[in-house]
């Protein structure tokens, strides 16, 4: 069995967060997402969720691709990640191009997936403020 892993906040799920989703697991058999807390989010990125982490977890739970959600709560868990979840594939979005490729030192393939172009969360917040 192929075990792929991606990260990232998914507020406000939308299409470009299925499309993602479906790529990575399209690259194995078994998807773990790596769900960022709401900590995690304003400690490190700086960012404000709408929805909370229980609440993004329960939608992602939804998603027929993905098998598993974990907390994600630091950078640094990735790599211990990879070695606890037996990844094969890691996949991050291509904004994120180089960042990661470290992890192929894990023995992991490491992969980053075109984003859908015309639809980002930051955009729809952006959108609905004006």
């Amino acid at each position: 069995m192929r075990r792929v892993i991606t990260y990232g906040t998914f507020d406000l799920l939308h299409y470009g967060h299925i499309n993602l989703l479906q790529r990575a697991k399209a690259l194995g058999d078994y998807l773990v997402v790596g769900l960022s807390t709401d900590e995690f989010n304003w400690n490190e990125k700086q960012k404000k969720c709408y929805f909370s982490f229980e609440k993004r977890k329960r939608l992602l739970e939804a998603v027929r691709y993905v098998d598993l959600v974990i907390p994600e709560q630091e950078w640094e868990q990735k790599r211990s990640d990879v070695h606890e979840y037996h990844i094969d594939t890691f996949v991050m979005g291509d904004d994120w191009q180089g960042k990661f490729d470290y992890l192929s030192e894990e023995g992991c393939d490491v992969v980053y997936l075109p984003r859908t172009p015309e639809i980002s969360t930051t955009q729809i917040k952006k959108d609905l403020k004006s």
